[in-house]
């Protein structure tokens, strides 16, 4: 039974409400910094299906067991000094009547909640581009469980490695195959490859670490497009040197329990497939009756408001605005989503006060890119200057561990890094583990990095 909550007649006098979709960098931030503005004159609720903020740029560190779960994730409670938190998944969002339905997360009871605003910042999904094969045996990268599940995976892995007897199999669960040769995915990959090599090092006698494959399959001809081409080649060189392989111009089209099929009828015997290939607007946002971008994203204004509704303001993953510094859309970035709320937070509060005149127009020109290749090595273009190693690595450190939620979260970060140069790999397992069934490929096993300096006219499938 749905029960309806918080009804109001016209004539009762009552605080305007304020119901915000999504705990993310969007959400959070727009109910920290709405709560400063509007204090006790606002009834302000944050649903979100996850109990706590999580600090996604580092969740790679996460997979590599570099920093513990609890080091980038803050429970949303906390910033609720006088708003109220719902821990609940949203079914359904009627702009009309202005109510949206949610089921509780413990006992799938559906609540509905009706609102004066919403603020739709609710992310974005894994986009497998309709590949049900891929969407059923790929490990992905955008939340803690997600990272939990390949670092235990990889722990498995490698104990299962060990104990093979059959070469050709040890060389099957020792390749790790990443498709996304965006940030994502080139984060993970060489999170993933440090740890591996690490581990089989200093831990399994069994294993010869050179026998160890890290691929990325990228799309593009490259990797990184976002830091532009002279650092993206840096990016690749120093990548291919660290001894991971990278196969560009090539898509992963399908996959099994035990395989990767490319684009060019390569097929990769593997145990793990790490999707990292592009993300896509919540389904739930896409179906509003409203004007969407060719994303699916909401339309906004300059205020970051709908037009068709003035009660609705969108932003982050869920908002589709043109920058007009270069007219393209403003891409779903953190740095973006964090300005972004600053604005929607101040005009939620103007609207609310009757101050329209105070409203303030999203105008914001993206300061830089960065990101980590390597073991104390990264790329970044910031302001147009472009930086490469030990200091875009740490540039990169440095401006995560500043936006950082809460000093307890900086101390905690900072202590596991220091800890990490001191000590070994931790390679113990904790919850879920995957279970696998591989298949012996009788067939050679040939080098990427060869077969990519090759030109081949053969239609044929060929094994990786």
């Amino acid at each position: 039974m749905t029960q309806v909550i918080r009804k109001f007649s016209s004539k009762e006098s009552r605080k305007p409400r304020i119901l915000i979709l999504g705990g993310g960098f969007a959400g959070s931030n727009v109910l920290r910094e709405a709560q400063n503005r509007l204090g006790n004159n606002a009834e302000i609720t944050l649903v979100s299906q996850d109990n706590f903020f999580l600090f996604t740029p580092m969740l790679p560190e996460i997979s590599s067991g570099m920093l513990h779960p609890s080091d980038i994730s803050t429970p949303i409670r906390t910033f609720c000094k006088t708003a109220n938190f719902c821990h609940a998944k949203v079914l359904s969002i009627d702009l009309e009547e202005r109510k949206v339905t949610v089921v509780r997360i413990f006992d799938q009871k559906e609540t509905v909640l009706e609102y004066d605003y919403i603020v739709l910042a609710m992310g974005s999904r894994d986009n497998f581009f309709g590949n049900a094969n891929i969407e059923e045996f790929a490990f992905t990268i955008k939340t803690l469980e997600d990272a939990i599940a390949i670092r235990n995976h990889a722990i498995s892995v490698l104990e299962c490695a060990d104990q093979e007897k059959d070469k050709i199999l040890q060389e099957q669960l020792l390749r790790f195959v990443i498709v996304g040769g965006g940030f994502a995915g080139v984060e993970i990959a060489t999170e993933i490859n440090h740890f591996l090599h690490d581990a089989a090092k200093n831990f399994y006698k069994n294993i010869d670490p050179s026998k160890i494959r890290v691929i990325i399959v990228s799309a593009r001809n490259g990797i990184l497009p976002e830091v532009g081409q002279e650092l993206g080649n840096f990016a690749l060189d120093y990548v291919r040197k660290s001894g991971i392989e990278v196969i560009t111009n090539t898509k992963a089209v399908d996959a099994g329990e035990d395989h990767v099929l490319l684009s060019d009828n390569t097929i990769i015997p593997c145990a793990t497939l790490i999707w990292a290939g592009g993300v896509t607007v919540d389904p739930l946002i896409a179906s509003l009756k409203c004007e969407h971008g060719a994303s699916g994203r909401v339309v906004v204004d300059k205020y970051l408001k709908l037009e068709e509704y003035p009660n609705i303001f969108a932003l982050g993953d869920c908002a589709h605005l043109v920058d007009h510094h270069n007219g393209a859309v403003y891409p779903t970035t953190a740095q973006i989503a964090i300005r972004q709320a600053k604005v929607v937070a101040k005009n939620l509060a103007a609207e609310i006060n009757g101050q329209d005149n105070t409203m303030e127009a999203f105008d914001y020109k993206n300061k830089g890119v960065m990101a980590t290749i390597g073991k104390c090595v990264g790329v970044a273009l910031i302001n147009g200057r472009k930086v490469y190693g030990f200091q875009a690595w740490f540039l990169w450190r440095l401006f995560y561990w500043l936006n950082l939620p809460t000093n307890e979260k900086k101390i905690k970060v900072a202590f596991d890094w220091l800890l990490h140069l001191i000590f070994r790999a931790d390679i113990m397992t904790v919850g879920f583990i995957k279970k696998k069934t591989l298949t012996r490929l009788e067939t050679p096993i040939y080098s990427v990095l060869e077969r990519t300096q090759e030109e081949s006219s053969s239609e044929n499938l060929s094994y990786l």
